[in-house]
């Protein structure tokens, strides 16, 4: 008899990860994302029935497709009895077991300190625990940080943390998998390197996990110490969650000319160009700003945006602008005004724009010939960590709300990798600065030229 099968479906974007686990026949789903047709084709394709979907928590970071699915294909949707949802679902407490088929169990174990309400799932196939989904719990070298509820629960939510990673790594085999929710990148994790490792046990937890190997009080301190700001479209999941998201509708958005691309860009609305940074500095179209689909672009958009700003999308294909949504139905934002595809040409009679790039060599060079703004866009805990002596910091988050504190003269935009820093380039240029430079550069090769640092 082969054993139980545990899929993973991941969303690198925002760090997380969705499971489907079955016997071959029918099939249980954890946490899955808005975006159901990848879980739909998965069960497609191994012709598997879906009996249950269950979620770990209420989640802050995405919008859930649980109720879509289970009423999509007539699931069973179990969620804490605790969370006071607007929809009938199937209430689930600690100790409940779900079954599936003739060996799929999963037992919901009390796992607060990301949320209050947190269950983990232990998964056993037949009499043998084989692994526990952890959600937002125990993660891979890390936890669930404890601070999004509001400060005022942050200490008792750290407490509960730790009590919850040990109370897992007491029930469960060392054998036991671990697969959590978050982790990967993901804001919801605190401390740790769970974005570094692919899968994890409970024994590898018990040797690297510091929230299984230190004291209460040591594991509390340092946790809260290195807790950080989180994306500001974060306030508006959970309450989203509790009234139970429908399917979204992926269908690509009415297309736009030249002439209504720069009606957009002239009234204020966001005119977002996916492509890579390296075309968008080449050439865009003036007005534009670049969120590259290379990297953390539903993060950065969703953080930075005014909630309600008409949003019109410039891909280099249908298919980008297609990726596009997908990622943004994920944290609510639903229908893109319009769309454009093609090239700066394609978008624009005017010129194309371009953004000159550069080394962090490069500007140790320039800065022996002359005054030059060093504007850096990381966050306040990497600035402080360490920074470009005289650099001046605006958090990419702020900066739309802060373009005036950016002083005069030759800017040149760094962060730690340079995609926020042509983010923050297409801001300061399309509110009309000129001289601008974005140092496309490993914030690492600092070390290597002549730029003071200091912390």
């Amino acid at each position: 008899m082969s054993p139980l099968q545990v899929l993973t479906l991941e969303t690198p974007s925002l760090g997380d990860r969705s499971y489907v686990v079955h016997d071959g026949a029918v099939a249980v789903v954890v946490d899955p994302q808005r975006d159901i047709d990848r879980v739909l084709d998965l069960l497609a394709e191994h012709d598997l029935r879906l009996l249950h979907v269950l979620e770990t928590h209420v989640h802050n970071d995405y919008l859930t497709g649980g109720l879509a699915l289970a009423e999509r294909t007539g699931a069973t949707y179990h969620v804490g009895a605790d969370d006071p949802v607007e929809f009938e679902r199937s209430p689930i407490r600690p100790g409940d077991v779900v079954e599936a088929g003739e060996r799929i169990r999963v037992r919901a174990i009390h796992t607060p300190g990301h949320t209050f309400t947190h269950l983990s799932f232990a998964l056993s196939d037949g009499d043998r625990q084989v692994g526990v989904f952890t959600g937002g719990s125990l993660l891979y070298g890390a936890t669930g940080r404890p601070d999004l509820l509001g400060e005022e629960h942050t200490d008792e939510l750290v407490h509960l943390q730790h009590a919850s990673a040990h109370r897992l790594a007491a029930e469960l085999p060392d054998e036991a998998e671990v697969w959590p929710t978050h982790g990967f990148g993901s804001f919801c994790a605190s401390g740790g390197a769970g974005e570094q490792q692919d899968e994890s046990t409970i024994g590898r937890e018990r040797e690297q996990n510091p929230v299984l190997n230190q004291d209460v009080d040591t594991w509390v301190r340092a946790t809260l110490a290195g807790l950080d700001v989180w994306p500001a479209y974060y306030a508006r999941m959970a309450p989203g969650n509790l009234a139970g998201p429908d399917a979204p509708d992926l269908s690509l958005p009415e297309s736009a000319d030249k002439a209504e691309l720069r009606r957009r860009i002239e009234a204020g609305e966001w005119v977002v160009d996916l492509r890579n940074r390296v075309a968008f500095a080449a050439g865009h179209a003036p007005g534009t700003l670049n969120f590259g689909l290379d990297g953390s672009f539903v993060t950065y958009l969703g953080w930075m945006i005014r909630w309600g700003t008409p949003l019109t999308l410039l891909g280099e294909s249908t298919e980008q602008v297609a990726e596009a949504q997908r990622e943004l139905v994920r944290i609510g934002i639903d229908r893109p005004e319009a769309a454009a595809t093609g090239g700066p040409e394609d978008w624009s009679d005017d010129k194309p724009a371009s953004l000159p790039r550069a080394t962090f060599g490069d500007l140790a060079d320039v800065r022996h010939h002359r005054r030059v703004v060093v504007l850096d866009v990381r966050r306040a805990a990497e600035y402080d960590e360490s920074h470009i002596e005289g650099a001046v910091n605006v958090p990419i988050h702020e900066l739309p709300d802060r373009v005036a504190d950016v002083p005069a003269g030759e800017v040149w935009v760094h962060c730690a990798s340079g995609y926020r820093a042509s983010i923050a380039a297409s801001f300061l240029a399309a509110a009309g600065r000129q001289e601008l430079v974005v140092v496309d550069d490993m914030y690492d090769e600092v070390a290597a030229t002549p730029l003071a640092t200091t912390a």
